[in-house]
């Protein structure tokens, strides 16, 4: 099966979060399932996410539509697989594109995170592949056809090998944000002797993950905004964003010393498959929830670190259940507390720890791979 790809493929490194290792594992996952993607050459559908006026944006969206339409049409596919946000799609060119014959499926991970109500934009595609279990509903309330399906991760075969423990930390990779540092000052407040071992942007001296920046605006504008924003969240939520804006971004000095330099690619790997545990953290900033009671969905990490073959602890969410078998292929926790017992658990017992390895990469790898997502994705489609 051919597979067209719009999957934020981009030429030029945009300051925006991480986003070039969705198009590497697509591609890789596309063809070791035994499929062959291909793409219109020099497009950059990264920048449809790069903030911009409204003339840019359009402009944008004119050009790289009617130069994928173009290409389809000489260039025929079974599928087009995209990762688009609602800015970025043109219904009009969709449209178009399925009355080739195309099917036109979508991915998009963060629709607990960024939606309140799915957005009429994926109303236009055949499939929607929807990863978090919290969202279904959402999808089901707006009637949008869907898949509740893993994140698309793909490793090398040479990663797929398990390996022994390297250290007895506690593994935690990933940037810094607000519910992440209050979740590990809460650890460390209750156990400050804990081997809490953490990297990633924002934490340290390096540079913070790129988020999508505000343009300068007047004031009136402004005032805009903020009734835009009541307007589509509420009062309360506009009121917690208020209170959290006086927040310190600084870190105790105790969880400062957690805190590692930046690593690679391959430290990244071996710090995960090798750390004694790999902690995973899956609540995030909302203004729609109280500080202290986040809301939560699964993440990436949540396939690619049992993937990786790591001894795995992460938090609890719905769907996490459907993925893998408690105590038997990853741990879980629920909040500080039930983290630090996990831990102590985990750290007593090396069989449990070699069996959450063994089995949580087997599951990952043999169920939760691109390979079977796709399967099903064609099955549904046809």
């Amino acid at each position: 099966m051919k597979i067209f790809l719009s999957f934020l493929q981009s030429e030029i490194q945009h300051p925006i979060p991480a986003y070039s290792f969705w198009q590497y594992y697509i591609k890789k996952g596309i063809a070791e399932a035994g499929h062959t993607w291909d793409e219109a050459p020099g497009l950059d559908w990264a920048f449809g996410i790069v903030p911009k006026s409204i003339e840019e944006q359009n402009s944008w969206k004119g050009k790289v539509w009617e130069q994928t339409v173009n290409y389809l049409e000489e260039n025929p596919a079974d599928v087009f697989l995209s990762y688009l946000y609602p800015a970025q799609i043109d219904s009009g060119a969709i449209n178009r594109i399925k009355s080739l014959g195309i099917a036109c499926v979508n991915f998009f991970c963060d629709n607990v995170r960024e939606f309140k109500k799915i957005p009429a934009e994926f109303s236009v595609f055949d499939l929607n592949w929807v990863p978090e279990q919290k969202a279904i509903d959402l999808y089901k309330s707006a009637g949008y056809n869907y898949i509740n399906l893993p994140m698309p991760i793909w490793l090398e075969p040479k990663l797929r090998v398990p390996q022994g423990e390297a250290n007895s930390l506690l593994t935690f990779i990933g940037s810094k944000d607000i519910q992440r540092q209050l979740f590990f000052e809460n650890v460390m407040l209750k156990r400050p002797d804990l081997p809490l071992a953490i990297h990633g942007k924002g934490w340290g001296e390096g540079a913070a993950e790129p988020v999508l920046a505000a343009r300068h605006y007047s004031l009136g504008n402004k005032l805009a905004f903020q009734f835009n924003f009541i307007k589509e969240n509420g009062t309360l939520p506009y009121l917690r964003k208020l209170k959290q804006r006086k927040l310190s971004a600084e870190i105790s000095p105790v969880l400062k010393a957690k805190v590692g330099g930046p690593i690679s690619f391959e430290e990244y790997n071996q710090l995960t498959s090798a750390s004694m545990i790999t902690v995973g953290v899956n609540r995030y900033p909302s203004y729609n929830f109280p500080l202290n009671q986040p809301n939560t969905y699964s993440r990436l990490r949540d396939i690619e670190a049992p993937m990786l073959g790591a001894c795995y602890l992460t938090e609890y969410t719905e769907g996490l259940g459907d993925l893998y078998d408690f105590d038997n292929e990853i741990a879980v926790y629920t909040d500080a507390s039930s983290f630090i017992a996990k831990v102590d658990v985990l750290q007593k017992d090396k069989k449990l720890r070699k069996k959450l390895k063994v089995n949580g990469q087997k599951r990952a790898l043999h169920d939760h791979s691109i390979a079977q997502s796709l399967n099903k994705i064609i099955q549904k489609i046809r």
